[in-house]
């Protein structure tokens, strides 16, 4: 692609002050915010734009949701971070973009406001498609969600309503899983089911309630990224071993091959790998919901909606991956992923976290025969999104110093960490360790362990993981602040 010219205007020994705005700060938004204002200073323009005031540690929100953690010691506000390095900050909306014309319209206290750029980066993180399940989800009040901030805090005042019930002697049905045959983050579901079954074990109340895991994947433990293998001398441990071993251990019932498609007062309704129909009964059900893509609209110079040139029918921002192929196909292509996030239209725009498309799905792909796909859609939250956003916020340092890029990185080449919490004890808590290097399975580098290095892949289980779960929240947090070293503590 050609290099972006640069719209602002330079008079002669001047350089020219690239623009630069980013839609969202969650992992991916933030990160790609702090590396291009280490990186480019004060001599270009940097905003971010995002609806909330603050930063959010989402993976903490597990603990706020079974009253664990207090909610203030998950996030802290944007503003001071951003002033200190120069950046534009807008706690606003954003609406539409308009690529033809390098600009975005948002939305702030109830006005629309322009914002020009000369690179653009999506990382809106997902939108929770509540919709796209009947019933479900706090906005239709049957299910609660760990999702925000908000919906954690409401997902433990409902917990709590339970909890009493349960001191009351009566009996509680606790249903925790996937609420969308394409949902994913099944590993923020498998710490929430844990945590309570630790808290109610604290409470000498565990003997009352029944634990569901009810989820979409294609087995126990496979996380929509194909399950995980570990050679321990000449044995072989899959996650789906692992993962049965804790349910068995803490009397956790599992129920997968599952895709919900309707949840009311009492029950959940599914559809199964069969095709047959069935449903659940609960007292209690927190449902991850379908991630869909960014909610904006792409308009171009005539007022048309050019969405199909920036946008897959799901909403993802396409980008540097090959789309199309088959799944078969697809597994033996490891460079199909993604590697510089730029979308193939427009040079300036970039995609970050979740908002790029992927192209497949990592789990294999099922269809029952009523024509529903059951399939966990690709996992790219946490440290996937900030690695994503440093590769992007990088390249775009330069093609502003170089008119080049010069960092890639795909998920079939990219290392991954899944701290799953049970209790948040670090005396008695225990927390399940899973490393995976690639993401995504590369059978052209490992061809003979499915698509992973077995040396780095790993997976245990302990309490050693949920001090490690502790560090991870106070470095992250650390790093995120921006504070000294931050730039020093891994993705």
């Amino acid at each position: 692609m050609p290099p972006v010219e640069l719209t602002c205007a330079v008079n002669e020994g001047e350089s020219c002050m690239a623009k630069v705005v980013i839609i969202g700060a969650g992992f991916a938004g933030h990160t790609a915010a702090l590396y291009l204002a280490k990186n480019l200073g004060r001599d270009h323009e940097i905003t971010v734009i995002n609806r909330y005031d603050y930063f959010l540690f989402i993976p903490s929100l597990v603990w706020v949701g079974v009253g664990r953690m207090n909610p203030k010691k998950t996030h802290f506000s944007l503003e001071k971070v951003y002033k200190k390095r120069g950046i534009r900050f807008m706690k606003a909306s954003a609406k539409s973009i308009h690529a033809d014309e390098n600009y975005v319209m948002v939305e702030s206290d109830n006005q629309s406001v322009r914002v020009d750029y000369d690179y653009l980066i999506v990382a809106t993180g997902p939108n929770l498609d509540y919709d796209a399940t009947e019933g479900m989800g706090p906005k239709h009040g049957h299910s609660v969600s760990i999702c925000t901030l908000d919906h954690a805090i409401e997902a433990n005042e409902e917990y709590q309503k339970q909890v009493a019930r349960l001191q009351r002697g009566e009996e509680v049905r606790f249903v925790v899983g996937t609420g969308h045959p394409g949902a994913t983050c099944q590993g923020a579901g498998f710490e929430y089911i844990t945590n309570i079954h630790k808290d109610l074990v604290k409470r000498g109340l565990r003997d009352k309630a029944k634990l569901l895991w009810l989820s979409n994947e294609a087995e126990v433990g496979d996380f929509g990224v194909r399950g995980i293998e570990v050679k321990q001398g000449d044995q072989t441990l899959t996650s789906e071993a692992f993962i049965k071993a804790v349910f068995k251990e803490y009397g956790i019932d599992y129920e997968v091959q599952k895709g919900v498609y309707k949840v009311d007062d009492s029950k959940i309704y599914w559809e199964n790998y069969e095709g047959e129909y069935g449903e659940t009964p609960y007292d209690f059900a927190m449902l991850i919901p379908r991630f869909g893509g960014p909610k904006l609209k792409y308009i171009g110079a005539d007022g048309s909606d050019i969405a199909d040139k920036i946008t897959n029918k799901a909403g993802f921002i396409t980008v540097d991956g090959i789309y199309g192929l088959s799944y078969d196909e697809l597994v033996k292509t490891p460079q199909a992923w993604p590697a510089t996030y730029q979308n193939p239209t427009y040079a300036n725009i970039f995609a970050a976290g979740i908002a790029f498309a992927p192209p497949g799905p990592i789990a294999r792909p099922h269809v029952t025969k009523n024509g529903t796909a059951i399939t966990a859609a690709p996992p790219r939250t946490g440290m996937v999104s900030a690695v994503i956003g440093r590769i992007v916020a990088l390249n775009i340092v330069s093609l502003i110093k170089h008119d080049k890029m010069t960092h890639g990185e795909r998920m079939t080449e990219m290392v991954a960490a899944c701290i799953a919490s049970m209790g948040d004890s670090l005396w008695d808590g225990s927390a399940a360790v899973m490393i995976l290097y690639p993401v995504v399975p590369n059978l052209r580098a490992y061809p003979k362990t499915n698509g992973r290095d077995s040396f780095t892949t790993h997976m245990e289980m302990g309490l050693s993981g949920a001090w490690m779960k502790r560090m991870i929240h106070s470095t992250m947090m650390h790093k995120m602040r921006g504070r000294i070293g931050w730039n020093l503590i891994p993705e």
